[in-house]
């Protein structure tokens, strides 16, 4: 059997023994939802009716959102999903983030994340994702991540909102004394047509709470949507431009002490000794303390402002030992080229027989090109920071974050507390991108909060801390070859991918007890799956033992695999001196999602017209998370400089819940991705990270950003996401635009390596 085979079989095999975990668990259990958390910590006239909804007597409305809000639009979008079927206006209701609960653990994202491509929809891969759903209920992960929030919510919460009106109506009906069947919902209130009778969901919502929903409940009609759909005010813009202390940092508690922390600049590395005398001789300065984490060894500084925690940390003398990773990139990339040529790789989708077409192939019809991707820093606008208070035997953590049930799981760790004395509040988020899944600034912080007699610390890091501690995107080595048809189509296409393990980095700091093996198809998002007709086909990934700390960056493995795979499918086009656009029709002929937001890209940038002078442009298309995205970039240049005039993007991800936050995300995603693409990197001297604040990682700035135009389609069968698809593509099509423009191909990121930006 092929080494496919093989992992087409161990997945088989994974898939099945997680549906007899869940016989051997008993069907009962896994159908049996989780308790509802707000039935704990309900006000004086409150009621819930699920773990989204609750009403109060007073009138107000509180919709419960499970996932982060760190400027992606997901508490609007989420409370819409509720509103539709709840038959409320948006600005009828408030929005909460909900607590810690495995009750708003997240299906999709174990589900969509499966490692089949997305268009595969065979009985094989659709047991797959059958399957990791009942995995998903076991574990119950509560994280907002792979652009899932509204694939995980819009059937849960339409029918959280759908249970709620029927209760609402039943109640209704009993004190009116009608059928509920013949009783309409409209705005918060219940009325009989028949008689002109009418109840408020404030007058009705107690008794309400307490009658079980009717079963089989249908969801409305597409047809019938009133607010889904349609673009929706922003529920958190208010606190936003107001200035509302609505994130982490804005923290405020009585009797509250300020800490930071200093950690072993080389990863991985631990520390011998240090001495705080001149530290606790400054004004403000309470204690510092030795940290011994799974994210890393350094120190922490408890003060009574966080000036006075930074600038204290300084003055520690500390003795760190090396850290056992590699002292420099060229030591890296050295790593990935020698993996590169290893005998251990993995496969998940291998097509025909390309090896056999390449032992048979003339020199001259072979392609070959080699690609480089660095390690990048999330670079969140706000600092990483938690507050976290121990005291009568109850931790609290406040904290921005996209992962409330992993700070519970290093809450337990580190005091020993059961899950139901750990609390955490989630705050808005000044940005997350990946970064805040990782539960390190809140171990921090917990770890502070056990010297602090009771007392609440606001742990706040520095910008140099963050940005020299990762964890980072991988860094990541390609090499691809093709053989070419005499039409100049690609033969057989073979990739290979070395870069460290974000699964296996991840997992090992989240759980360090627990062992990872086996493929990450994160290493090859973006390469294997993507809807290429080409007969014989191979990508193998190869999981490189660098050790610097990696993590789920935006659009994760797709971030370099799909500028990788791109930019190779347009050399294919010029070696076959065929048009980027016709070679595309023609690889994409039997897909026709791809094919269409293709067309539509081609059809929005006026392909098919030649550019004005000194002006080009360049064409990639990339499936992620769901969305089939194409994106056509127009640059110029002056004096030399490269300027980026215009991107062009087609979307199609099945159902488009808000248009206008969907297309803020993709604009967001590709500004992402170009800032990427221009000039950003992570690199090593002498084991520790040379970029250490914006003036040395940048991000593309207002008079550089190019005018965005993007639309919508909606032909795909299953629901995309929105916060990271419309990365992928920007890299590769800048990097296209660039070759069409100067007949200089960059295969390396970032770009500015060898070319000026205006």
């Amino acid at each position: 059997m092929s080494r496919i085979g093989k992992i087409a079989r161990r997945t088989f095999l994974f898939g099945a023994a997680a549906v007899a975990g869940g016989v051997a668990f008993g069907y009962y259990s896994y159908r049996k939802p989780f308790a509802n958390p707000l039935s704990e910590e309900l006000a004086s006239g409150e009621a819930t009716f699920n773990p989204y909804v609750k009403i109060g007597s007073d009138g107000r409305i509180t919709v419960i959102a499970p996932r982060a809000e760190m400027g992606q639009g997901s508490y609007t979008t989420l409370a819409a999903l509720v509103c539709e079927e709840l038959d409320l206006r948006l600005d009828q209701v408030s929005i909460e983030h909900g607590p810690s609960s495995p009750a708003y653990y997240n299906a999709a994202a174990l589900s969509e994340g499966a490692p089949l491509p997305q268009f595969d929809e065979g009985m094989v891969a659709e047991s797959l994702r059958a399957a990791m759903k009942v995995v998903a209920k076991f574990v119950a992960l509560q994280f907002t991540g792979g652009s899932t929030s509204m694939a995980d919510g819009f059937e849960k919460m339409r029918y959280a909102g759908a249970a709620a009106r029927e209760s609402l109506k039943e109640a209704a009906a009993r004190k009116l004394g009608v059928a509920s069947s013949t009783l309409k919902t409209f705005e918060g209130v219940v009325s009989d047509p028949a008689s002109g009778r009418s109840l408020t969901y404030a007058e009705l919502a107690l008794d309400a709470a307490a009658i079980e929903p009717p079963s089989g409940i249908a969801l409305r009609d597409r047809k019938e949507w009133k607010i889904l759909g349609k673009p929706q005010p922003r529920k958190d813009m208010r606190a936003k431009v107001t200035g509302a202390p609505i994130f982490g940092v804005d923290v405020t508690l009585p009797d509250m002490l300020y800490g930071t922390v200093r950690i072993n600049p080389s990863p991985g590395g631990r520390m011998k000794s240090f001495d705080a005398a001149a530290a606790l001789a400054m004004p403000g300065v309470r204690k510092v303390i030795a940290i011994d984490s799974p994210y890393g060894q350094g120190i922490g500084v408890i003060a009574d402002n966080t000036w006075r925690a930074f600038r204290a940390a300084e003055t520690v003398t500390v003795e760190w030992e090396a850290g056992p990773n590699p002292k420099s990139s060229a030591d890296i990339d050295a790593i990935l080229a020698r993996t590169l040529e290893g005998p251990d790789f993995f496969t998940l989708r291998t097509l025909g027989d390309p090896d056999l077409v390449f032992a048979d192939a003339a020199r001259d019809r072979v392609v070959e090109a080699q690609y480089d991707a660095p390690f990048l820093s999330h670079a969140t606008m706000e600092p990483m920071n938690a507050t976290a208070r121990l005291k009568d035997g109850l931790l609290e953590v406040w904290a921005p974050n996209q992962g409330p049930t992993l700070i519970e799981v290093v809450g337990a760790r580190i005091t020993g507390l059961p899950a139901e004395k750990i609390k955490v509040h989630t705050t808005f988020l000044g940005g997350g991108f990946g970064r805040r899944i990782e539960p390190d600034f809140s171990d921090y912080a917990i770890r502070l909060a056990k010297e602090a007699e009771g007392r609440p610390v606001k742990v706040t890091w520095t910008r140099e801390e963050d940005m020299t501690h990762g964890p980072y995107r991988p860094v990541a080595k390609g090499r691809y070859k093709a053989v070419l048809d005499d039409a100049g189509l690609p033969k057989a296409l073979t990739g290979s991918i070395a870069a460290p393990s974000v699964v296996a980095s991840a997992v090992g700091r989240y759980y360090p007890d627990v062992p990872m093996g086996g493929p990450d198809n994160s290493l090859i998002d973006g390469a294997y799956n993507q809807p290429y007709g080409i007969e014989n086909y191979r990508i193998d990934g190869r999981k490189a033992p660098v050790g610097v700390p990696v993590g789920f960056w935006r659009s994760v493995g797709y971030s370099y695999n799909c500028f990788m795979h791109e930019s190779f499918i347009d050399e294919i086009a010029r070696a076959g001196k065929k048009d980027p656009l016709e070679l595309r029709r023609a690889l994409m002929k039997d897909f026709p999602v791809a094919l269409a937001v293709v067309e539509k890209v081609a059809a929005m940038s006026g392909w098919s017209t030649p550019p004005a002078a000194g002006r080009a442009r360049g064409l990639a298309f990339g499936l992620s998370f769901g969305t089939w995205v194409a994106q056509v970039v127009e640059i110029s240049e002056t004096d030399g400089a490269i300027r980026i005039e215009k991107v062009w993007c087609a979307a199609d991800p099945g159902i488009v819940l808000d248009p206008q936050n969907f297309k803020a995300q993709m604009m967001s995603g590709i500004v992402f991705g170009l800032s990427a693409a221009i000039g950003q990197q992570i690199t090593f001297a002498e084991g520790v990270v040379e970029q250490n604040n914006f003036h040395a990682y940048d991000a593309l700035r207002i008079n550089q950003c190019p005018v965005i135009e993007v639309e919508l389609l909606e032909n795909a069968h299953r629901m995309g996401g929105a916060g990271e698809p419309g990365t992928p593509p920007s890299m590769p099509a800048l990097g296209n635009a660039i070759f069409a423009l100067t007949g200089k191909r960059l295969r390396a990121l970032p770009f500015s390596k060898e070319v000026d930006f205006a």
